[in-house]
């Protein structure tokens, strides 16, 4: 997949709030703090003009915001989640947003859900997994961060430790990094696969 167009379509901050259009949407999800939106603009490449918000502030995109790729789908970049200083009530409201964005009739055809490749899954990231795995949605998981690890014996105990932790078998891992790039080519692939799915 080839990234032409990218366009800001909207943002929905509950769960019954119309969709910006009929495409088919792919969700991005993580943690607070896990590079979430570096990852988003690496991946569309607006690395001048930023498309998705990086903010040193883990904790600060509070709605769900959709961005039309191609003409062809929504990216959709959800809130993250599990940041410590963020009050309980406005953590449990964001889960209540994603989950009900995700269950919905009009929700995303798959997700791709963040893990930060240097440290353990945290009990939300095995929960938010658990919950996809639950209503059926396709899910890939991106290890981000790789460049932060500097030999390949570090790589490759990273990768098959978070295999192993999050259940998953290696192949449904990619490695990315936001600093070198890596990951994005596979990444674009695997999502125009997930579209061709969904159009057959």
């Amino acid at each position: 997949m080839k990234i032409s167009t990218v366009e800001y379509v909207g943002t929905i901050a509950t769960p019954s709030q119309t969709r910006p259009g009929p495409l088919p949407q792919i969700a991005f999800s993580g943690r607070s703090n896990v590079g979430k939106s570096s990852l988003i603009n690496i991946l569309l490449q607006r690395t001048r003009r930023k498309i998705a918000r990086v903010s040193s502030t883990p904790g600060k995109t509070q709605a769900i915001n959709f961005f039309e790729v191609n003409g062809e789908f929504y990216l959709v970049d959800l809130p993250g989640f599990g940041y410590a200083q963020v009050p309980k009530k406005m953590r449990d409201a964001w889960q209540t947003l994603i989950e009900g964005y995700i269950g919905g009739e009009d929700g995303p055809i798959g997700v791709v859900h963040l893990v930060d490749c240097r440290r353990p899954p945290t009990d939300l990231d095995l929960q938010m997994l658990d919950y996809l795995a639950g209503v059926g949605l396709p899910t890939l998981v991106v290890l981000t961060k790789m460049d932060k690890l500097k030999s390949k014996r570090a790589r490759d105990i990273a990768i098959d430790t978070a295999a192993k932790d999050l259940g998953v078998d290696r192949d449904q891992l990619v490695p990315f990094s936001s600093l070198t790039g890596e990951g994005r080519e596979p990444l674009l692939a695997a999502l125009g696969d997930l579209l061709g799915e969904a159009r057959a």
